[in-house]
């Protein structure tokens, strides 16, 4: 599963797993909208789709857009951010939603963040590497209990020492928490065969560039019939899917 995320999820459905295990076809003409939207000053074309899997945590210049009823993610650089409180105005609450939450994590760098806004309004955040809080914002949700009683340590390998000042939580596992109490599923480990995975979340992928500076499409092949549940797999010619 992925070694890296920088996502934002915008929710207003009440169970936005039941959604996403429902709904096997992202509307790729409402995230090219959304990448246009949060990306006014480059071109944005459309290029690879594939899973969570693969781009839960893009390069710069990609972003990845899952519109889903009542549930969109967007997969981008803009999300890995030390302090998720400072999170752009204009990303917290683009599409008028219920909830926004944003989950980040590098697991070789053991760094992990995640934050909540609510109707726009800011809610929670926490930030931190295995030995230092960068930002812990907002009101601790009672899920986090057990993080910060120390039930779930840091896995060490052998050999290695702990630093003092080490957290009694995995700072990535922390945020992978916060996303399957918000999502309903975990980036890394499922709680079972039957848990949601981000291999089977597909996402429309767009290539960013700065302004006039895009190449030219290929022209479009004639449209053709598409059975449902294929449909997002190659939306435009020339773009391949990678799971």
């Amino acid at each position: 599963m992925p070694s890296t995320a920088s996502s934002i999820w915008y929710v207003d459905d009440p169970d936005p797993a039941a959604v996403l295990r429902s709904h096997a076809d992202p509307d790729p003409e409402a995230a090219f909208a959304l990448a246009k939207q949060l990306n006014p000053d480059h071109d944005v074309v459309p290029a690879a789709s594939g899973s969570l899997k693969v781009w839960a945590g893009p390069d710069p210049g990609s972003v990845f857009i899952g519109c889903f009823p009542g549930v969109t993610v967007v997969c981008t650089v803009q999300a890995a951010r030390s302090r998720p409180r400072q999170l752009p105005e204009p990303l917290i609450r683009p599409l008028a939603s219920e909830h926004t939450y944003l989950v980040a994590y590098d697991v070789p760098l053991g760094w992990g963040a995640f934050a909540h806004w609510e109707r726009g309004e800011f809610r929670r955040s926490f930030s931190a590497t295995r030995v230092h809080i960068v930002e812990d914002e907002g009101l601790p949700l009672v899920w986090e209990r057990s993080y910060w009683a120390g039930e779930h340590p840091i896995r060490l390998r052998p050999g290695d020492f702990p630093d003092p000042q080490i957290l009694p939580f995995d700072p990535p596992e922390f945020a992978d928490a916060a996303n399957e109490q918000w999502l309903g599923f975990r980036y890394r480990t499922g709680a079972s065969d039957d848990a949601l995975h981000p291999d089977r979340i597909p996402v429309c992928g767009f290539s960013l560039y700065p302004a006039g500076q895009a190449p030219a499409l290929p022209p479009q092949e004639p449209s053709v019939s598409i059975p449902a549940g294929r449909r997002w797999l190659g939306w435009l010619r020339g773009r391949d899917r990678v799971s």
